[in-house]
């Protein structure tokens, strides 16, 4: 049986949260510049309380103690936890028309809840429960790929069936199909994917376009004005690409090499600074005439600023995902495995595709969205076309050992 180490955080890995909760990817709203509030945000006395104690051994993920009674059929009801703004809601933000609709479907009642900030403060919540064997009181959570891969690798995830997720299995697309955390999609759909790309604001570049990682770092007309991001795995996971490394299968030297690739950066000053959202302001001014940045964030600039465009490189980009899942013990599986299907039949999708504008996950989904607007189905931030999806990459699964090593390495990079 496969041994599960303590989930304890290194100090380098309570320095890259602290970062992501404060200006990076994790600060960042769903349909503004401010992807996860400050509100109930987890302080730094919240973070080393989750490395006080270590997490306890749990069984395999799909072992008995991650099964639960399931009640679906008596209790027609789903209790569902989100992030705030990541739902479709009507003009008057009284109603949430997709929910609703499946209700009249189903009879099955939605108790939702946009009570997830980030992901550390979110793991903090269910983490005692799901290490005692306890129903969380949630039957759907939506957490980022690396949090869902733990959740996953300690066994606090219920196997899903594919009986109850004809649409999902037949529609999701192929980039999101099988991260090597969970292979197939058993434990796990994607409920948003978020790219990373290159974005440059064309006046401050006098016209010219700004498409790679190497442009970035060695084109002398942006010395000064060039942005990296502080989350670690874009910043390298794009560097590597550039490098002609695989992000799902660097070794250790292939690290050490995209930060010495990065560090002549920082040396030159060609890099002006390592951002956390807080590039948007400096990139719409033209503070910084290019920088790598988060999709959500060019589709509000460009709202604003015709000067804001983006390039995906010739050598791809990264994608991660926020991903649905049923924790171990909820009460109703059935019925939660109902509302992920749901969100996956083409309609539906689109619908929530217009509202939230992040990568739509579900193959087909184009024609459904154009009949809402027509620009964002054109849009390959949030419906990629074939030439965007083939050049997507993850950033692949991190032992305990490599995550500590490789954020020491990073946070002494970037001067954190």
């Amino acid at each position: 049986m496969e041994q599960f180490e303590p989930d304890r955080l290194s100090a380098a890995q309570l320095a890259a949260m602290r970062r992501s909760l404060t200006s990076g990817r994790g600060a960042l709203t769903r349909r503004s510049l401010l992807r996860a509030s400050g509100v109930g945000a987890l302080t730094l006395g919240g973070l080393s309380a989750l490395t006080a104690c270590g997490i306890p051994p749990a069984k395999r993920a799909g072992d008995a103690a991650a099964a639960s009674d399931d009640h679906s059929e008596r209790e027609k009801e789903i209790n569902f936890s989100n992030w705030t703004e990541y739902m479709d809601t009507s003009d008057d933000e009284k109603s949430r028309p997709t929910l609703e609709e499946f209700t009249k479907r189903t009879g099955i009642q939605v108790k939702y809840t946009e009570d997830i900030n980030d992901n550390v403060e979110f793991f903090g919540k269910v983490r005692p429960q799901l290490a005692a064997g306890q129903d969380t009181g949630r039957d759907l959570i939506v957490v980022t790929d690396w949090l869902a891969a733990r959740i996953i690798r300690l066994g606090w995830a219920q196997k899903l069936d594919p009986s109850h997720l004809p649409h999902a299995y037949a529609n999701l697309s192929p980039q999101f199909r099988s991260p090597d955390w969970d292979p197939g999609r058993s434990y796990s759909y994607p409920w948003t994917g978020i790219s990373t790309v290159i974005a440059y604001n064309s006046k401050a570049t006098d016209g010219r376009k700004v498409d790679s990682v190497t442009q970035l770092l060695d084109d002398p007309t942006l010395k000064g004005r060039v942005g990296f991001l502080t989350e670690m795995r874009d910043s390298i996971g794009m560097t590597l690409l550039d490098q002609g490394k695989d992000p799902a299968s660097f070794t250790t030297a292939d690290f050490d090499g995209a930060v010495g690739r990065l560090q002549k950066g920082v040396d030159t000053k060609q890099i002006r600074r390592f951002t956390g959202n807080d590039y948007t302001a400096d990139l719409d001014k033209g503070d910084l005439a290019a920088c790598l940045a988060w999709a959500g964030d060019v589709i509000q600039l460009q709202a604003g600023n015709p000067d804001i465009k983006y390039a995906v490189p010739a050598a791809g980009y990264i994608t991660s995902s926020d991903n649905l899942l049923v924790p171990a013990k909820a009460r109703h599986k059935t019925n939660a495995e109902k509302l992920v299907d749901y969100y996956y039949e083409l309609p539906v999708a689109a619908r929530l595709a217009a509202f939230i504008s992040y990568v739509c996950p579900v193959e087909g989904v184009k024609d459904e969205l154009a009949k809402i607007d027509p620009a964002l189905a054109e849009n390959t931030l949030i419906v990629p076309d074939k030439a965007m999806t083939a050049k997507s990459h993850a950033f692949r699964s991190l032992s305990s050992e490599e995550e500590t090593a490789y954020e020491e390495k990073f946070a002494k990079l970037i001067g954190a």
